[in-house]
């Protein structure tokens, strides 16, 4: 039988990831063991991501990891990788996606029907995410933004707490730990207006290079639509050279057989960049996209 070790961070998201990977390689045949590995981005809570150095803060001990044979595979949320993997490593598997939404989660008492994505004027929006950022200042420049580091359910707390009106969270993060938000008015923002993170809802499972015993099984669990999707996505990050700092949202669907995308990108003044795409194929999307970006500056 077939022994893989797992690396991941310790959160209780990360470890629902890790366990889900788990439960799909012992349907496999395979034995696992899930290894904790402290990151970075775990480490430093007092910074928002816009201000932490580099790039791959949620990922480079994991990775160390998989390098030094600690462990055989890494299970990352794929949108915290860089598009650039480190020499020796592939992630050899993309997940299914959740739903790549983000969510508002908002005080009912900050909760205004009347008003674009639900926020009462002025509301303190709690938000880390220089993306995040960028489209809220859009949609709705009257509200504050506060950051907010931590975990998913830390961040809750924090709401629950009413250090914020309202917070911003990925929708398949929450719906994964099941956490109860009765507390809170919900509102979905539609993924093509409020554009996600590059790969958001889909997990990046990362292996060594010359691991072909690992290889062997993990390709297994690739979902190859969904990996023709967020390639369009990361590679337009990766043509911005941007990581988590970079206020860039991107998008892809198929409908009818064509990759239809969506993407936004915060500039300096404040404003956003918006563009909508359609593409016969997924070969070239991403450098069309970055030529059209550029046309509008």
């Amino acid at each position: 039988m077939t022994l893989i070790k797992i690396g991941t961070r310790g959160s209780d998201l990360a470890l629902w990831q890790a366990n889900f990977v788990k439960s799909e390689l012992q349907k496999l045949g395979c034995k696992v063991e899930i290894n904790i590995i402290k990151t970075q981005g775990d480490k430093i809570q007092n910074l928002s991501f816009d201000k932490l150095e580099g790039k791959g803060f949620f990922t480079k001990e994991i990775e160390d990891a998989l390098l030094s044979e600690a462990v055989d595979l890494a299970v990352h949320s794929h949108k915290d990788l860089e598009t650039n993997q480190p020499e020796g490593l592939e992630v050899v598997a993309v997940s299914d996606r959740a739903n790549p939404a983000d969510i508002l989660l908002i005080q009912k008492d900050a909760y205004d029907a009347s008003k674009n994505l639900g926020l009462k004027e002025g509301a303190i929006v709690g938000t880390s995410s220089a993306r995040r950022k960028a489209l809220l200042t859009a949609f709705r420049p009257d509200a504050k933004i506060k950051d907010l580091r931590g975990n998913v359910p830390t961040r809750i707390d924090k709401l629950r707490q009413r250090n914020y009106d309202a917070i911003i969270l990925a929708k398949a993060g929450v719906s994964r730990l099941e956490i109860d938000l009765s507390d809170f008015h919900v509102e979905v923002l539609k993924p093509q207006e409020f554009i996600p993170a590059p790969a958001q809802g889909v997990l990046g499972l990362q292996i060594r290079l010359n691991d072909e015993k690992t290889r062997a099984v993990v390709s297994k669990m690739n979902n190859p639509d969904v990996k023709s999707l967020i390639n369009i996505e990361r590679g337009v990050l990766n043509k911005l050279n941007g990581g988590c700092q970079l206020p860039l949202g991107v998008y892809a669907e198929k409908i009818d057989g064509k990759f239809e995308v969506w993407t936004a990108l915060g500039q300096e003044d404040g404003s956003l960049r918006r563009l909508q795409s359609t593409f016969e194929k997924e070969e070239g999307a991403a450098d069309s996209i970055i030529t059209e970006l550029k046309k509008k500056f």
